[in-house]
């Protein structure tokens, strides 16, 4: 058993810490916000995320894992710390470390005994170096401790299966033996280690989610072509998949990537490369190609009701992809203000979002099930893939409507099959044209 502390009681530090606890470690998990903690030791969890609950309740009984807002508590056992508090985009896209610097002035003040400190936060190429530079010059007396990077690559709605059975684990330092240590802890996961310098391994955060981000703007390109040229974009993205240089992953066309890491990491990289003399034209492009797809969602809206003012539309999903609750750069919210900006009404559901959606946006009239979203509404827009929109009864949503105008944002229906049904379908990249099919 190892004694690990989390610092960050947020998405990636809970699942982190709870997941550390279940293969059998000790772990202290940090947060400054009194209230959050307060709630953790009453078990509710902030965030919805699938098998997350269960894992926390479990381990806080059976003693592996407890919470805490004192970093003297937090740190008395402590062999490794993970630092992974937020890093939001700041004003000009860069990463704003702020809560990485108070962390690690904190830890530089309450150690009093070696550490490994683990960057698991997405931090900028270099932080690492900084972290180091700033816990020595705020240590009261000197301390042997070592830096490692620990990139996340956890996706949200399968957090806990991406920590335990991940594609690779990235370890990233100038010591060789800290980073074995840090190895050790993950053996149980039974996958390849990288080793690598410290700088390296921030920057294979970036280059991966700045990759997978920039499938999603080329296959979402491809379909705007696409719908002018009459093809099928879902055909034409698995003929593609079946190619073994390119492979199926991460061509869904729709209405773009959201959440809190993809936009904010390239707009991060995109700063990155800025400011040191490079050119990121492609990572402008990608983040274009994504706003484009909200837009183009209003504008098709738009044409086929003749304008939006004082039109209905519907919203099945809002959270920025399944099994999450997360709305962080979420397509609906911008699609949402965009429609009753023009003088539209927005019905909304969503199985799990609705609570923050209401905070982030008050005039979104929020219902209790997709039926009530569709009825006496002009238009109706699937923005998530949840599963249970599969399902759908189609030919009761299309006697609820008022109008017969669906936009299959994520393109899970047949066009032919919801025209049958009466519906005026579009879909994204379907060669549907401005009338629809």
């Amino acid at each position: 058993m190892k004694h690990i502390t989390v610092l960050g009681a947020g998405y990636v530090g809970l699942v982190t810490g709870a997941s550390f606890a279940d293969l059998g470690n000790k772990v202290i998990l940090l947060d400054i916000i009194e209230e959050k903690i307060e709630k953790l030791k009453r078990g509710e969890i902030p965030i919805y995320e699938p098998g997350l609950s269960e894992m926390i309740v479990r381990n806080v009984e059976k003693g592996r894992l407890d919470f805490t807002t004192s970093y003297a508590d937090a740190l008395k056992d402590a062999e490794f710390v993970f630092v992974a508090v937020g890093t939001p985009s700041g004003v000009d896209g860069e990463a704003d470390l702020r809560y990485v610097r108070m962390a690690a002035e904190s830890v530089a003040e309450h150690m009093d005994h070696p550490l490994i400190i683990i960057n698991k936060s997405t931090v900028p190429v270099g932080t690492g170096d900084w972290v180091a530079d700033i816990i020595r010059k705020k240590q009261k007396e000197p301390i042997p401790f070592w830096v490692v990077s620990n990139p996340e690559f956890l996706r949200e709605g399968s957090a806990i299966a991406d920590f335990m059975n991940p594609d690779r684990v990235v370890l990233g330092s100038q010591h060789p033996d800290a980073a074995q240590k840090v190895a050790e802890l993950h053996r149980p996961l039974n996958t390849t280690i990288l080793i690598t310098d410290l700088r390296t391994a921030e920057m294979i955060k970036y280059a991966s989610n700045a990759f997978l981000a920039t499938r999603i703007s080329f296959i979402n390109e491809i379909a705007t072509i696409c719908e002018e040229l009459g093809a099928d974009v879902n055909m034409v993205a698995r003929g593609m998949g079946y190619d073994k240089r390119i492979g199926p992953h991460f061509l869904n066309a729709g209405l773009g990537f959201g959440g809190s890491c993809f936009p904010k990491d390239v707009r991060a990289l995109e700063h990155m490369a800025l400011i040191h003399g490079a050119h990121p034209q492609l990572l402008r492009a990608v983040l274009d190609i994504n706003q484009h797809m909200r837009r183009q969602a209003v504008v098709k809206l738009r044409n086929a009701l003749d304008g939006l003012g004082d039109r209905k539309v519907g919203l099945l999903g809002l959270a920025f992809k399944p099994n999450t609750d997360d709305l962080r750069e979420a397509p609906s919210l911008d699609i949402a203000r965009q429609i009753i900006r023009e003088g539209g009404e927005v019905k909304a559901y969503d199985p799990v979002a609705m609570p923050e959606a209401c905070k982030l946006l008050p005039d979104l009239h929020l219902v209790n099930s997709p039926y009530e979203a569709a009825t006496d509404v002009d238009a109706l827009v699937l923005v998530t893939e949840w599963n249970e929109f599969r399902q759908l009864d189609m030919k009761r949503i299309r006697q609820a409507m008022r109008g017969d105008v669906l936009l299959d944002g994520r393109n899970i229906w047949s066009p032919q099959q919801m025209r049958e049904m009466g519906f005026r379908y579009f879909g994204v990249g379907r060669g549907v044209k401005k009338n629809g099919w």
